[in-house]
C-alpha cells in the first residue's frame, strides 16, 4: 500500500489562508504562520466592528436629531420623551432622515409632540 503524504491538503490550506490575507502588509500576506495569525485577528476585528458600526450609526442619528431639534427650540431628550408619551413610534434612523431632508415634516412632528 502506497504512503500518503499531507502535501496536497497542506498546500490547499496554505493557499486558502494566503488568499484571505492578500491585502495585508508585509509578511502578514506572504508567510503562512504570520498570515494565519493575521487572518484570525482580522476576523476578530470584523466581528467586533460589525457591532460597533451599529453603535456609531445610532450615535450619528441622535446627533442629527439633536442638532435639528435644537434649531426648533427643543432638546433631543425632551423631544424623544414627548414622542414616547404621545405614543408616536418613530425610530431614530427615520427621525434623522426626516430631520436632514424635510424641515417642514420635522417641524410638524415637533408640534405634534409638544401639543
Amino acid at each position: 500500500m502506497p504512503r500518503v503524504t499531507k502535501s496536497i491538503t497542506a498546500k490547499k490550506r496554505h493557499k486558502k489562508v494566503l488568499k484571505s490575507t492578500k491585502g495585508h502588509y508585509g509578511a502578514r500576506s506572504r508567510l503562512y504562520k504570520t498570515a494565519k495569525q493575521s487572518n484570525i485577528k482580522s476576523l476578530q476585528y470584523a466581528f467586533r466592528d460589525r457591532k460597533n458600526k451599529k453603535r456609531q450609526f445610532r450615535s450619528l442619528w441622535i446627533s442629527r436629531i439633536n442638532a435639528k431639534s435644537r434649531s426648533f427650540g427643543i432638546s433631543y431628550s425632551k423631544l424623544i420623551d414627548s414622542l414616547n408619551k404621545k405614543n408616536i413610534h418613530l425610530d431614530r434612523k427615520i427621525l434623522s432622515e426626516i430631520a436632514t431632508k424635510d424641515d417642514l415634516a420635522f417641524q410638524k412632528i415637533i408640534n405634534i409632540a409638544l401639543d
